[in-house]
């Protein structure tokens, strides 16, 4: 259906186009002609030639073009709003019009300078420009971005403001395009209407000639497992899908959500945040819930956080004096009241915290005085845990949050022996990310229809990793991050809000 419109509206629109320029004076023909018929609009019209090569900018330069053909139709008297909303969204009909309607007459240069804007159109006219521009700046350069969740305390926190810089690796080109501005995968208001049509989807492509990305950068990408949503308040990616699936089955999820179930194209599924702890190639590992990468202990954030347990002398402690004299401050998320009562319920029931601590925070509570003991906490396995929640679920592994892997990252162009050992770390990545169907028959692997004892990776994959470890949703639960589901790199805390503005925090870089 959408190629067969876009064929109609590339008939359409030259064949008006041929219509006009015989009107205009212009030989016919060349109306057929790419890039030059546009050529031949910016000289009858006076155009500043440079205009012209704006238009290989890409996006942008279909932008330049649709501006062009506006002044074209200015010149056939064609003024009105309405008149020019048909030259951007049907002009595969109103070119025709205009090319072959005796009610449409070239007017030229005299009928342009004759024509004055009301007030009323010099408004409409800025504020189109200005959602056009916002949009191409918000889809190819930078995007305002806020931090919902804790998940990578401190090193970001909760109503952080961010600056995401989509240059950084590369703009990449929108799967969906017809969308509604501004927003990501729903109308504003909404938490469950879409904010895209379908109608046209585009394959994934980047632009070149941009850096990739760096071990330990922090990475905004479209959350892998998000391509499959219950539509409901309070479900989407805080509570996934196919965790439903794995723990319930499909057939009983669909009877329980199926008119709420919808699918999101790959550009259009939630944001996420995280830091890029492994790269294509990587080997990475936990141990006693530290991170290994290529069997070397990894780089550790200074203001990331993990769990600790906190052993005092029987006085409880006092999260305001831990805040106000030695500047420990004990939150998570946006419940650090609440998590301050119940890690006090806790001491009394056990008389020890579990207490989420940057490793400094950890070093300065150790000289605390009725402090005796400052471990760090490794969560113990859990075998419901290990077979529906963390990748690849397999029970027979034996990995947890705290004891995960080693675990190998896909690479471009690498190949793999599969094997039924191995198939659970590459079903999804074969069928979902690279799109080839997958059949399993008796320790055999058809791949588009064909026998296959191999896979060579067509992208590359990263490990994604949350600073705050012990609350993170991250690859340990859902496995690689696609290259094409990168949006771009974190570069810039532009505001920060906690009962009234972090100061300390606006236009701090982010490391």
């Amino acid at each position: 259906m959408g190629i067969a419109l876009f064929i109609i509206g590339i008939i359409g629109w030259h064949v008006g186009m041929y219509g006009m320029f015989q009107k205009a004076g212009i030989e016919a023909w060349k109306a057929f002609i790419p890039f030059y018929n546009t050529w031949l609009i910016v000289e009858k019209c006076n155009i500043k030639k440079w205009w012209f090569w704006l238009q290989f900018i890409p996006i942008a330069g279909q932008f330049i073009t649709i501006w062009i053909t506006i002044i074209f139709t200015m010149h056939f008297g064609r003024f009105n709003l309405i008149e020019h909303s048909l030259v951007v969204f049907l002009p595969f009909i109103y070119f025709p019009y205009l090319g072959f309607s005796a009610n449409a007459k070239w007017g030229g240069e005299k009928v342009v300078k004759q024509y004055k804007k009301s007030a009323a159109r010099e408004w409409i006219d800025a504020a189109v420009f200005a959602i056009v521009a916002a949009t191409i700046i918000r889809t190819f350069i930078f995007e305002a971005y806020v931090i919902p969740t804790g998940s990578m305390e401190k090193t970001l926190m909760v109503h952080d403001f961010l600056f995401v810089n989509k240059m950084a690796y590369g703009p990449r080109i929108p799967e969906t395009p017809l969308s509604f501005p501004f927003v990501h995968n729903t109308m504003p208001f909404s938490e469950t209407t879409p904010s895209y049509l379908t109608w046209i989807k585009l394959k994934y492509m980047r632009l070149p000639g941009y850096a990739p990305i760096k071990r330990n950068d922090v990475v905004v990408f479209n959350f892998p497992e998000g391509d499959t949503i219950i539509n409901l308040p309070g479900y989407g990616s805080a509570q996934p899908y196919y965790d439903f699936v794995r723990r319930q089955g499909r057939e009983a999820v669909w009877q329980q959500f199926g008119d709420n179930i919808i699918v999101h194209p790959m550009d259009k599924t939630d944001n996420y945040i995280k830091r890029c702890v492994g790269m294509p190639g990587d080997t990475v590992q936990v141990k006693e819930s530290i991170l290994y990468v290529n069997g070397q202990r990894a780089f550790q954030p200074k203001y990331s956080q993990t769990t600790y347990v906190v052993k005092t002398n029987g006085r409880p402690l006092d999260f305001d004096l831990l805040k106000s004299q030695y500047n420990i401050d004990v939150r998570n998320d946006e419940k650090t009241e609440q998590l301050h009562e119940d890690l006090q319920n806790m001491f009394r029931q056990s008389g020890a915290y579990y207490m989420p601590l940057t490793h400094d925070d950890a070093t300065t509570l150790r000289k605390v005085p009725n402090v005796i003991s400052v471990e760090r906490f490794v969560i113990p396995f859990d075998s419901s845990e290990a077979t529906y929640s963390i990748f690849p679920y397999q029970l027979s592994l034996g990995w947890g949050v705290d004891n995960y892997g080693p675990i190998y990252i896909p690479k471009k162009g690498a190949t793999v022996t599969l094997t039924p050992n191995n198939i659970a770390f590459y079903r999804r990545l074969i069928r979902v990310y690279e799109h080839h169907s997958l059949e399993e028959k008796d320790g055999t692997f058809i791949i588009d229809g064909k026998p296959e004892t191999q896979y060579t990776f067509r992208y590359n994959y990263y490990w994604m990793m949350g600073d705050n470890r012990h609350n993170s949703q991250d690859s340990r639960f859902w496995g690689f991050v696609p290259e094409p589901n990168i949006v771009g790199k974190a570069s810039l805390i532009w505001f920060s809000w906690d009962n009234g503005p972090r100061w300390k925090r606006i236009f701090k870089s982010i490391n």
